[in-house]
């Protein structure tokens, strides 16, 4: 079914698997610290580099991407890898210069509004940076206000994107991988993305309702402050408010592990996608469509990004996943990343120095220290 006449919905997770009631539980480590939860998945890759001998091994695991797609990528750089009719698959978009010094937010505003009449991009958009990961600076922009609030508010001298809205409730997170020596990759990860909604009695204000919430209320301090200005509003009777935009766990998107939906059709389109990017071999494709059914028929859908090394199997935020799973799961993950990077090295790819990707390390923290608020 083409995009176009995919069928649109507010209906809370229209075109996607029910979502049972076991959706109101945290888990004990889902949002535990990141620095805690990742010191046994940090030792493991240090021994994985003492035993394939690089350190950074695992940048090589996709050279056609910068750092392999580790972290400080380009998101520009990663979807302009895609070629041929898979191009056809990525939602349109734009990159833009958030231009500095007096007058530079009006400019990049003039940038914005040509680049939109010479594609035909529209609004609602999505804006979002050009560098930058787990849903940073991700908004919705409904109109010139939204935008020129998002330009004023985007650090000068960065990059932002314009993307069209794909305006649908299912998403999804398709983790591919494919060892060079194999002539067809695998998804290894598929995980079913449902966004939260509170519903209006007419008595209560948002606040109350989140409170309220069996599953919200267990996370209040993710959806308060992008919700800040309506807190105290009123919400009618029947009335539905989405809590998060951004499809990202550590923003209060509800993950399930869908592996057991994974089908050839579907896998059979990935590696088609992943193969028209050149040397891509292992990363995470985040797509949107209005039916499921379509969607494991490998049809329907739409790339909104992609994400190389740094990516994850994130259906191990399935508040169902014990943590021994979870662990296994990344472990799994990163051994891919450090055996792939090693065959590209024999086939000649070196992986990028430590100092360099230190900076680019770097340079993405201190970009994403500025970014707006995330919606």
């Amino acid at each position: 079914m083409p995009m176009s006449t995919l069928p649109r919905s507010s209906a809370p997770h229209a075109g996607m698997p029910p979502l049972d009631a076991s959706a109101d539980k945290v888990s004990w480590f889902e949002f535990a610290p990141a620095r805690l939860f990742y010191t046994p998945v940090a030792l493991y890759c240090a021994w994985l580099s003492l035993r394939h001998l690089g350190p950074t091994l695992l940048t090589g695991a996709n050279p056609a991407l910068p750092y392999a797609g580790l972290v400080g990528e380009s998101k520009t750089a990663v979807l302009g890898t895609v070629s041929g009719t898979e191009r056809d698959l990525i939602s349109p978009y734009v990159s833009l210069m958030r231009w500095g010094g007096g007058g530079g937010a009006e400019r990049s505003l003039e940038d914005a509004a040509a680049a939109m009449a010479e594609t035909g991009l529209a609004f609602p958009l999505v804006a979002k940076p050009d560098i930058g990961m787990r849903g940073a600076g991700v908004q919705l922009v409904r109109a010139t206000e939204d935008l020129a609030a998002y330009v004023h508010a985007f650090p000068p001298g960065a990059r932002f994107l314009l993307q069209a809205l794909v305006d649908e409730e299912g998403e999804a997170g398709v983790y591919y991988v494919r060892h060079p020596d194999e002539d067809k990759g695998r998804i290894i990860s598929l995980t079913l993305k449902y966004f939260p909604r509170v519903t209006g009695n007419g008595k209560a204000t948002l606040r109350e309702l989140i409170l309220k919430d069996p599953r919200a209320g267990q996370v209040p301090h993710l959806y308060m402050e992008r919700h800040r200005a309506r807190l105290n509003e009123t919400i009618p009777a029947g009335d539905s408010v989405r809590l998060a935009f951004a499809g990202n766990h550590c923003r209060g998107t509800i993950f399930r592990n869908g592996n057991d939906e994974i089908t050839d059709a579907m896998t059979d389109t990935f590696d088609a996608v992943a193969k028209s990017m050149g040397e891509f071999y292992v990363g995470r494709f985040d797509v949107r469509f209005g039916d499921f059914g379509a969607f494991r028929a490998g049809h329907g859908f739409r790339i909104i990004e992609i994400n190389g090394a740094g990516g994850e199997a994130t259906h191990i935020w399935d508040s169902r996943t014990s943590l021994p799973h979870a662990y296994k799961t990344l472990m799994a993950q990163f051994g891919h990343l450090y055996a792939i990077g090693a065959a590209n090295r024999r086939r000649g790819f070196a992986p990028t120095p430590l100092i360099t990707l230190a900076r680019a390390w770097w340079r993405e923290k201190k970009l994403t220290g500025h970014y707006p608020l995330t919606h």
